[in-house]
């Protein structure tokens, strides 16, 4: 059985997709790009800002169903440039979470006007 996830606080989906899902003990996100939740507006033009954007809507999903970032098991993340942003992003990232750090694939991957996309995959101790 699955339930779904909807916050105001993060940036409504754009598309034929819910925010996140809980199936059993896990929470499942979409992908979540660095857009304002009350405009929908991208939020910024350098790989930094975007990136704090991005968590900060993962962080309300999360949030939705009483996690927070130390739940989270697995990232998936996309950079429009790979080589370029890889560093800037990953200082940010790293800031958002405690150790162990969550499992990652970090791919480049072409992006709708936006420098990164993060989905997560959190897991809910019972």
């Amino acid at each position: 059985m699955k339930k779904e996830l909807r916050t105001t606080e993060g940036a409504a989906p754009v598309g034929a997709y819910s925010q996140g899902l809980v199936v059993g003990d896990f929470v499942y996100t979409s992908g979540m790009g660095p857009l304002d939740p009350e405009t929908g507006e991208i939020v910024g033009d350098d790989i930094e800002t975007q990136t704090h954007q991005v968590m900060r809507n993962l962080g309300a999903i999360l949030a939705a169903h009483g996690l927070g970032f130390d739940d989270v098991v697995k990232s998936t993340v996309h950079l429009q440039h790979l080589k370029r942003d890889f560093p800037a992003y990953n200082e940010v990232y790293k800031s958002y979470f405690s150790q162990p750090y969550p499992v990652r694939t970090t791919v480049g991957s072409e992006l709708m006007n936006i420098l990164v996309e993060i989905d997560f995959v959190a897991h809910k101790s019972v």
